[in-house]
């Protein structure tokens, strides 16, 4: 017997990963993998770490003056990076 309804299998693993609450870890590493697309090759180079703590992300940047420069555009980098990422996952970067 076939079943009537059928489903898109790409909504049947968003839904259960909803369900288990593992959307939001999935949208984290989405955002960390897409640094290096938002920010560049050359800005990249100079990241040393990035990670997710409550809805902030920590990148720790080698340079001084270029910790600085991204600073001043955070605001920019924060819509940048949700962005890439599909959602609303991060509310601050503190760069370290």
């Amino acid at each position: 017997m076939r079943k009537q309804k059928t489903e898109i299998l790409g909504d049947v693993i968003r839904q259960v990963l909803q369900e288990n609450h593992l959307d939001e870890h999935l949208y984290e590493v989405r955002l960390i993998d897409s640094w290096k697309t938002v920010l560049g090759t050359y800005i990249s180079n100079y990241t040393e770490s990035l990670y997710i703590r409550d809805k902030i992300l920590y990148a720790r940047i080698s340079s001084a003056a270029l910790r600085h420069e991204l600073f001043l555009s955070k605001q920019v980098l924060l819509c940048n990076l949700n962005k890439a990422a599909g959602a609303q996952v991060i509310n601050d970067i503190r760069f370290l």
